[in-house]
């Protein structure tokens, strides 16, 4: 079976074949001594970025924030969060970044801004049914005086979706929709001087060199006409679950999530970016099938989406090859490449999530009450789901600290945990602090070499030191080397510019293999070693692996065809 996506050449369309790195900025590196990354933390270790030979660097929000919700509580979509920053210190590092070859992408957050925003608080100060209103959620209450929410929605975070507020006058008022956090209120997207609005502050960050955006929560700007009640309420990002535990809105649409009206917006941000040369954007789409998400990547839409099914899927063979196949076919009926994604800022660390049969669902998080995780089951499948990923066609992005093999913190104590998941739920669902604690960069430093203080916003386990980044540094076999060499060898090849060709003829029953390109990928997920076809080893997750050796359990190979 040969599967492919659109031809591009060499140095074209860059985001097509691209590896992207995600840094949550207060988690990265801590510049200036006070427990939470920065950019110039960024900036410090732009060569380690480079040596690892990643093509761009996606940071979660740098933007001016309160903070309620790690920056995605935007108070000014033009400024920097004094906390990360200054633009000065911003256009350094894409000045930097650029001079290694990295480009710089940013993250954006239309659906909602921070209570803070001037906007709101605008509308908080006007009158119901004005201009400054309008450009936020505000409907009348149900009930005799107002006092039920206007309909039944719950916030992703947990608890209800709605807050009323005291108007001017001291009365209780209108209410607000925050599909996230009360202090999150959402934009009316009807609203042109909204849409006029986010046109702006993409050129104002394309301008100043940014190559692009990941758009946050692409498939949530658009509300059904009335704001019906939801039949059955799923505080998840990709709507309503049915019975059979798939996402309702595989067969009927959802009130709030991936609305048709959402692609209007797309098309209008792509003619903006298509203003300025080699700018690209990808949307954070929690939308199923993936015929669906690839609506959302038609030529003229975004660029990529995560593939969110690729990263759902358990460590199984067929499923796995199932969701390839259906990702590279469904993709490229639009044109556009697969984007492959195994960890993020808001799910649990795959060389944790893949030790277990099943996890809790997607924003919950693993905490000490939960059955803690088989770390070294958990780091020997994370490795060789990365090995099997950074094989394919298309592109990839991988999340800071999975080319260290780090695991989520899992017992993380309720005191220090920061995640709004947690207190809206009352602790019921831990959230997601366990997949954003700061990385190791030194094993005997403080804070693992984070922070020279010391200091750090979430507190780093012990077992941290042993995914330091200098420990790991030039040691065959390390995490670290392994990411290093599929890189080089993905570039070297040009996988990401390749095509898909199943060759499971070549290993047992209880394994895969593809080839893109000259490079055959072989992937045990049997119990029992077998011998590995024949040609020279490139690259492998299996420490002492001789090209006529047997690979064991959960374990990868790439060889030269």
């Amino acid at each position: 079976m040969q599967t492919t996506f659109a031809e591009s050449k060499p140095g074209a369309e860059w985001w097509r074949s691209a590896v992207i790195y995600q840094i949550y900025p207060r988690s990265f590196a801590d510049g200036n001594g006070d427990g939470i990354g920065d950019i110039p933390g960024i900036t410090s270790r732009l060569d380690s970025l480079a040596e690892l030979g990643i093509d761009a660097i996606w940071c979660s929000p740098l933007t001016k924030s309160p903070q309620k919700d790690a920056g995605y509580d935007v108070s000014d979509y033009r400024d920097i969060e004094p906390l990360f920053g200054t633009l000065q210190d911003f256009d350094e590092l894409v000045a930097k970044a650029g001079e290694r070859g990295i480009r710089i992408i940013m993250d954006l957050v239309p659906n909602h801004s921070s209570e803070e925003h001037v906007w709101f608080k605008e509308a908080l100060a006007a009158k119901p049914g004005s201009a400054a209103r309008n450009r936020y959620m505000f409907r009348d209450g149900k009930g005799e005086n107002g006092e039920l929410a206007p309909n039944n929605w719950e916030s992703v975070f947990g608890g209800p979706a709605w807050t009323r507020i005291t108007e001017a006058d001291g009365t209780l008022g209108q209410w607000y929709l925050h599909i996230f956090d009360k202090s999150q209120p959402d934009f009316n997207w009807e609203n042109p001087e909204v849409m006029e609005e986010f046109d702006s502050v993409l050129r104002f960050w394309l301008d100043r060199g940014a190559a692009g955006f990941r758009i946050d929560v692409a498939h949530g700007l658009v509300k059904e006409d009335g704001l019906p009640d939801v039949v059955l309420n799923d505080s998840t990002m990709g709507g309503q679950q049915g019975p059979d535990d798939k996402p309702k809105d595989r067969v009927s649409p959802h009130p709030f999530w991936g609305r048709e009206g959402v692609h209007e917006i797309n098309r209008r941000w792509r003619k903006v970016l298509d203003e300025y040369e080699g700018r690209a954007m990808c949307a954070e789409a929690w939308v199923m099938p993936l015929s669906r998400m690839a609506t959302w990547v038609r030529p003229d839409e975004y660029h990529q989406t995560f593939n969110f099914a690729f990263l759902d899927t358990p460590w199984d063979k067929q499923k796995l090859q199932a969701v390839i196949d259906e990702s590279i076919e469904e993709f490229s009926n639009v044109g556009a490449p697969p984007t492959w994604v195994l960890s993020n800022h808001d799910v649990i660390r795959h060389a944790t999530r893949l030790s277990y049969d099943q996890v809790p669902k997607q924003g919950d998080g693993i905490g000490p009450d939960y059955e803690q995780p088989d770390e070294a089951k958990g780091l020997r499948r994370g490795r060789a789901a990365s090995a099997l990923m950074l094989g394919l066609p298309g592109g990839a992005y991988v999340y800071q600290g999975e080319e260290l093999g780090l695991p989520e913190h899992t017992t993380l104590d309720g005191s220090v945990r920061q995640d709004p998941t947690y207190f809206r739920t009352n602790g019921e669902r831990v959230g997601r602090d366990g997949c954003r604690v700061p990385i190791p960069w030194t094993a005997s430093e403080p804070a693992f070499g984070f922070s020279k203080t010391g200091e750090s916003w979430l507190p780093q386990p012990e077992s941290f030191k042993n995914y330091a980044r200098a420990a790991q540094e030039g040691v065959v076999g390390s995490t670290l080397e392994l990411y290093k060499s599929l890189l080089q060898v993905r570039k070297q090849y040009a996988l990401g510019n390749g095509s898909l060709q199943w060759q499971n003829d070549l290993v047992p029953a209880g394994a895969f293999a593809y080839q893109n390109g000259q490079v055959l990928v072989v992937v045990n997920f049997t119990n029992e070693p077998f011998a590995l076809p024949a040609g020279e080893l490139l690259v492998t997750t299996q420490l002492g692996l001789a090209a006529e050796g047997h690979l064991e359990a959960d374990q990868v190979a790439w060889i030269r065809a």
